[in-house]
């Protein structure tokens, strides 16, 4: 579903990530692993079209995608929930969700109103409160929600858990494993290893742009 080939990308004349290799099977869970400052961001805007790979091949759903712009990444069926969820804040629950809604996509699972709701209870109660009103871990869910709005393929999913209460921390645990059953393929920036191994079903360990 996703393969990384060799991939140098940075910022201007700064390097971040050196030959990476890295891949995702249709329906897994895969976890990057490692600190702050390691690559891991970076390696997942790489991904997006965000930093523009250096050189390297990225492979989504048998077909070349490091020569695009993110939006058309995103037509493709990617997903993509960054690690400061940017989500609208002046808008409510229901509105930020209308806004990432797409039609339904071949091959990935239909996620209605009500599956997402099923899948984050929290949101159910708050349809109507703005992005602004809630709290980080409420922003989180949200955002994750709002882009399986868009009925994607695979998500890239950055440091889900950070800052996150315990309680929370379990609940997006249990979302994870909900949408790997539904088939979703997710690749996960993670510092935390006891959250990679309760969710993940392989990793990657990254420490200063090289996997080790």
């Amino acid at each position: 579903m996703l393969e990384v080939k060799r991939l140098n990308a940075g910022y201007g004349r700064a390097r971040v990530l050196f030959d990476l290799d890295l891949a995702a099977e249709r329906g897994e869970v895969v976890a990057l692993l490692g600190r702050n400052g390691a690559g891991k961001s970076t390696t997942v805007k790489a991904i997006m079209g965000l930093v523009p790979p250096l050189s390297g091949e990225i492979h989504f759903a048998g077909r070349r995608i490091d020569r695009l712009e993110p939006y058309e990444i995103a037509r493709l069926g990617l997903g993509y929930v960054p690690e400061d969820r940017r989500i609208f804040t002046d808008l409510t629950v229901a509105e930020n969700l209308e806004v990432g809604t797409r039609e339904p996509r071949p091959g990935s699972p239909h996620w209605t109103r009500e599956k997402l709701f099923a899948l984050f209870p929290a949101l159910a109660k708050m349809q109507d409160r703005r992005g602004a009103r809630m709290s980080g871990g409420e922003q989180q869910m949200l955002a994750i929600a709002r882009t399986l709005a868009g009925n994607p393929v695979a998500i890239l999913l950055d440091e889900p858990s950070e800052g996150l209460a315990p309680v929370l921390v379990e609940q997006m645990a249990r979302a994870i494993l909900e949408l790997k059953r539904a088939g979703v393929t997710i690749l996960l920036c993670e510092q935390s290893r006891h959250f990679v191994e309760r969710v993940a079903d392989r990793s990657y360990i990254l420490e200063k742009g090289e996997l080790q």
